[in-house]
């Protein structure tokens, strides 16, 4: 039950898809804005940009799937203290469905599945 309540609470989503009502609260995961998009074409509610790994797990990672274990450890961590920007992502899950939002091409290996399972934990 606990995994149906966060599917329907939290959702990921590429930013470069198009934007519907069911994604809620659209929340930006990413410490760079997403290129060649404008404010109105993404659709953002909410930019958490400091929720992002810092830039250097960013540019250690460099979406290199071969690392993605040790990413998510990493990472983890700067979730772990990264208190205040996790209080405001708990608070617009209070508030009904959200969708974290991301730029990365590659879907299986991004911030925002580590965000989501790092959540889930408090739902």
């Amino acid at each position: 039950m606990k995994l149906k309540i966060l599917i329907l609470i939290m959702k990921i989503k590429r930013v470069y898809l198009k934007p519907n009502k069911e994604d809620g609260i659209r929340i930006l995961v990413d410490r760079l804005w997403p290129r060649g998009l404008t404010k109105e074409k993404a659709s953002i509610d909410l930019w958490l940009k400091n929720i992002a790994p810092t830039t250097e797990l960013r540019k250690w990672f460099d979406h290199d799937p071969t690392k993605w274990n040790e990413f998510r450890k990493k990472y983890y961590l700067e979730l772990e203290n990264n208190k205040e920007q996790g209080l405001l992502l708990k608070e617009q899950i209070e508030k009904g469905p959200i969708t974290l939002v991301y730029g990365a091409k590659d879907e299986e290996h991004n911030e925002a599945l580590v965000i989501k399972d790092f959540f889930s934990k408090f739902l």
